[in-house]
């Protein structure tokens, strides 16, 4: 290498001199040298800004770590790549011949080596820093192979095929496959640079009849072809284990074909490699290249036919014919490690005959369950939250809401839960503002809180107009939360602190703290909300913030986020500090990047403060036999119909664990992360990777463990996987003919139906439990096939986590799915009625979600019912009634017990009510038949006589329309309306008279 960088060679050509280059211009030279300064500082500006955030909550380390380990790969493999190719140009140049034979070809190279050969340093530098830096940078993206192969650990148990540790292929064999990769990577271009060297300066002559190459460039190039071909033969060797998590077939992971050719061909293969190998380093001494392109066509062939061929002709005249046979055993290993994979071996499934009548006693062992029933749906009253707890318009809520429970009065009551968060695009236009936008209007007030069962606070039915019962409302916030002590110590003493300034809507950045002898600038209260009526303002002093005060820092975040006033503006100053990267899911992500983080984050109020609870996951793709699939396809649904995951290295995953629980403080942005599953190998290699990250699970304070809840993508992920691997025979597996799918949301053609958060008892007559819910219908079909829940109270271990699937008859009985039972209600004749007089008065009717539960020795299908002014602003949802469905008979009421009573007999809602049986209603009631008009609406009499009157001028109207006297049809729509809306004003009745009216009137048909 040193005659590379030795001085010109005696005879060299020396380039002639021409015309003087002109010289760039100053200007242009200038702004070059801006431009490129201006980068370089936007780069610095970003990494110093994150070195500070990361040290500003306490996760510093994590910043080192991850720096110093992209560093370090960077270096260390764009060091290699530097030498090879280095080495490679440098060792070509050396070995050139002296004396070049005169031929056309070399008189036209001449030119290029008079270019060449006087920068020839310059250039080996430069190629070989360019390869360097794309070697660095490919290497540093590889930070998580690197530390989850260094810091790896054992799972335990072996794969049946090649007995190693699951560890191996999950930690392990990623890096070695990157290893060799990268190594052939370097080899080739190594490979071509000194190729391009040798025919530049005439070690290959492509024109000569004889001696095409010369013999030191012949042995260069056998010596990388030889260890390219050997490094093929490594990466053949890892093929092989590969074939444990090989996608594309029946299943994931080995098959018959697999096992019996694909492998052996990897072996065959691997051999002919090492062969081909030795050949060419021979080529170094035989100088003949007769035996190594044999050897290489040979290679290839064999490539060909063993690799594709081989296996192709196995699986089309051995398997094919007797497929179930010889795929029994890899479906069964492909079974038991799926099922351990994804955390299905403790599903329980329980055969359930539903029936399709309930006796007194079935209903009365089950009666619990029924209080429990959510009739709020998160997904449709955020705009109700919204508009009736908004109060400013820079207020907002995010959509869909939450379920959560709290303990009320000794009772656990299940709560659609929401923060009021500061939404800057509800300022009017004249206060947007750059100082109001940062420093004045910074976080977000108080949690809004609802019972799930439209409920009151001592757990009695109510209607509310249809609005939700608020279990925490207003501002100052006032109700249940508030009004709770809190531990000895704590501020405040009463309730908890309010201010949101860490939460999914948060703005990008906000500039807060008081000037020194200044005041509070931020508001915290809006004018009418305080005793005083005047606004109040506030100063943040929690833990976060990145002080903002010198020169520098206010210079670093005016180029981050490119904006001056943190230079000129008199609200940044030296006791000044920036909160960004506020949303809970980003927060979490950049602590714990090797985390997979679920995107719902939970507002709750633990010990005196609001804070965000949410999932972090650990996956592979990479786990032995387990059935791959998308991570995106398996979680979406009609609620989130495009789930995002971008610190996923894949979408595919075949293994998952909920292995971080993860809490954001609303106030001060302080994140903990709590193991939770920490038998997982994956959060034991991460955890050693960066030490004190992760707290022990026995940390979790108790009031914060009753807020912990199954996380939902995790379920999602469960009951796809559940759908085909309930079965656990292999030959009905290969079948298919007992394979679910989750149904589509009657609300939604296009996605399918989300799993639901309500206290339900997982088998009947067992004790309530905080749950998700879902249910399965036959692949391709629309009638039920099971009923499925698993424990989400994590503060009581004997239910968390436990799945429980009630299994229903395929060949006896056939229930009404979803689809079906969406059908049944929309075409029912009391719900048709119900509903007519808002649809003719421009309301929109929705429904929401279709709730399914076990009661009774069968399955109860409730939905609520909402209505929608269609024109105008400020339209929410109010629930209007409850549609209930028990075996193929349906019933309506303003409220559930209501809609019970109308179903299942009088004094069947008792148990919703809470109250004792009344004895009202003939004791031979065990249904009603949901049909007649009206029955069982439990309307006030003057209500129902006026909506009576409302429809026969509606139909009235239709009549006129047919007729063609448009003056009749605009009469009767405009005296129609009013009567619903006077019939709308006479409210809606008591409970009591509910009851009563619904007995009434089933007692009369009957």
């Amino acid at each position: 290498m040193s005659d590379f960088f030795a001085d010109e060679p005696e005879g060299a050509h020396v380039a002639p001199s021409g015309p003087e280059r002109r010289r760039p211009r100053p200007l242009i030279l200038t702004l070059i040298v801006m431009a490129v300064l201006l980068i370089g500082f936007s780069l610095f500006a970003n990494f110093w800004t994150d070195k500070l955030w990361f040290g500003s909550i306490g996760y510093g380390k994590v910043f080192t770590t991850l720096i110093w380990t992209k560093i370090g790969l960077f270096v260390v493999f764009g060091l290699v790549m530097a030498l090879v190719v280095g080495g490679n140009l440098a060792m070509a140049y050396r070995l050139r011949p002296m004396f070049r034979a005169n031929s056309p070809e070399q008189a036209n190279l001449d030119r290029y080596r008079e270019v060449l050969t006087p920068i020839r340093r310059i250039l080996l530098i430069s190629l070989s820093g360019i390869f360097a830096i794309f070697a660095g940078a490919s290497a540093a993206g590889q930070w998580r192979n690197f530390l989850l192969w260094e810091h790896r650990q054992s799972f335990g148990s072996k794969d049946p095929y090649f007995h190693k540790d699951i560890g191996f292929y999950v930690f392990s064999l990623p890096w070695l496959h990157w290893l060799v990769d990268f190594t052939m990577t370097a080899f080739v271009i190594g490979l071509l640079a000194g190729v391009f060297v040798h025919y530049i300066y005439g070690g290959i002559r492509l024109q000569a009849r004889l001696g095409k190459i010369s013999g030191p460039a012949q042995a260069q190039i056998s010596v990388m072809l030889g260890f390219l071909v050997l490094l093929k033969g490594i990466d053949y060797y890892l093929d092989r284990f590969d074939l444990t998590s090989a996608g594309g077939g029946l299943i994931t992971g080995m098959t018959y074909s697999r096992y019996h050719a694909v492998l052996p061909s990897k072996n065959i293969l691997m051999a002919i490699a090492v062969i081909c190998a030795l050949l060419f380093f021979a080529n170094i001494f035989q100088r003949t290249w007769m035996l190594p392109t044999v050897g290489l066509a040979l290679f290839a062939l064999s490539a060909i036919l063993l690799g594709g061929v081989w296996p192709a002709v196995v699986q089309k005249f051995q398997v094919k014919p007797d497929e179930p046979d010889k795929e029994s055993s890899f479906i069964a290993h492909n079974i038991t490690a799926t099922r351990t994979a994804f955390g299905l071996n403790d599903s329980k499934v329980t055969p359930y005959d539903a029936s399709a009548t309930v006796a007194a006693n079935k209903l009365s062992a089950d009666a619990a369950s029924l209080p429990g029933i959510r009739l709020l749906d998160p997904s449709l009253v955020s705009s109700t939250f919204d508009q009736l707890q908004q109060v400013r318009g820079y207020y907002s809520v995010s959509e869909p809401l939450d379920v959560d429970r709290y303990m009320i009065d000794g009772q656990e009551r299940d709560m659609v839960v929401t923060a009021r968060e500061l939404n800057l695009n509800g300022l009017p236009d004249s206060q947007k503002k750059w100082a109001n936008q940062h420093t004045v209007y910074t976080h977000g007030y108080g949690i809004i809180a609802a019972y799930g069962n439209q409920q009151d606070a001592h757990n009695k039915p109510v209607t509310n107009d249809g609005k939700p019962v608020f279990a925490e409302q207003d501002l100052p916030p006032t109700g249940v939360l508030s009004s709770q002590p809190n531990p000895a110590g704590t501020t405040p003493a009463i309730g908890y602190r309010p201010q949101i300034y860490f939460g999914e809507n948060s703005p990008n950045y906000s500039i807060v703290g008081k000037a020194p002898g200044g005041h509070d600038v931020e508001l915290d209260l809006p004018q009418g909300s305080g005793d005083s009526g005047n606004s109040l303002t506030t100063t943040y002093t929690g833990k976060d913030g990145v002080p903002v005060g010198s020169l520098f820092h206010k210079l670093i975040y005016s180029m981050k986020f490119g904006e001056p006033n943190f230079l000129l503006s008199s609200r940044v100053h030296s006791d000044s500090k920036v909160l960004y990267n506020r949303s809970p899911v980003s927060r979490v992500e950049k602590v714990a990047p090797w985390l997979t983080i679920d995107s719902d984050a939970l507002p709750a109020v633990v010990d005196g403060k609001i804070v965000w609870i949410l999932d972090g996951y650990t996956t592979t793709d990479r786990y032995p036999l387990s059935q791959k699939k998308s991570l995106r396809d398996m979680t979406s649904d009609s609620i989130t119909p495009d789930s995002p995951y971008a610190t996923l290295p894949s979408d595919q995953i075949n293994y998952m664990r909920n292995a971080v629980k993860a809490t954001v403080d609303a106030y001060d942005g302080t994140v903990t992360l709590y193991a939770w599953d920490d038998t997982d190998p994956i959060l034991k290699a991460w955890e050693s990777a960066f030490p004190g990250v992760v707290k022990p699970k026995s940390s979790i304070p108790p009031d914060l463990l009753q807020h912990f809840r199954y996380p939902e993508d995790l379920y999602k992920v469960q009951r796809y996987m559940l759908g085909r691997y309930h079965v656990t025979d292999p030959k009905t597996w290969y079948t298919g003919n007992d394979q679910w799918d989750v149904p589509q949301d009657p609300n939604s053609d296009l996605s399918t139906q989300p799993p639901y958060r309500l206290s339900v008892a997982p088998t009947p007559g067992a004790k309530p439990v905080f749950s998700l819910t879902s249910v399965y219908v036959p692949t391709n079909k629309q009638n039920l096939a099971a009923f499925m829940s698993v424990g989400a109270n994590a503060a009581d271990p004997s239910t968390y986590g436990k799945i429980s699937i009630l299994r229903l008859p395929s060949d006896t009985t056939q229930v009404s799915g979803p689809s079906q039972i969406a059908s049944l209600f929309s075409g029912n004749t009391a719900v048709a009625n119900a509903v007519r007089p808002f649809k003719q008065s421009d309301a929109k009717v929705v429904y929401g979600n279709l709730l399914t539960l076990p009661v009774g020795g069968g399955l109860l299908y409730v939905q609520p019912l909402y209505t929608k002014r269609s024109g105008g602003t400020g339209n929410y949802p109010t629930l209007q009634y409850v549609l209930v469905s028990f075996g193929n008979t349906v019933g309506i009421g303003p409220t559930l017990s209501a809609a019970l009573d109308d179903v299942l007999g009088a004094g069947s809602g008792n148990a919703v009510s809470g109250t004792g049986n009344s004895g009202a209603g003939s004791a031979g009631n065990t249904g009603g038949t949901g049909s007649g008009a009206g029955s069982g609406l439990g309307l006030p009499t003057r209500a129902l006589r006026l909506l009576q009157q409302a429809d026969s001028k509606f139909r009235a109207a239709d009549r006129s329309l047919k007729s063609g006297d448009l003056t009749g049809y605009a009469t009767n729509i405009d005296e129609g309306r009013a009567l619903v809306n006077e019939a709308l004003a006479a409210g809606k009745p008591t409970q009591k008279s509910t009851t009563k009216k619904s007995t009434t009137k089933k007692s009369t048909a009957k």
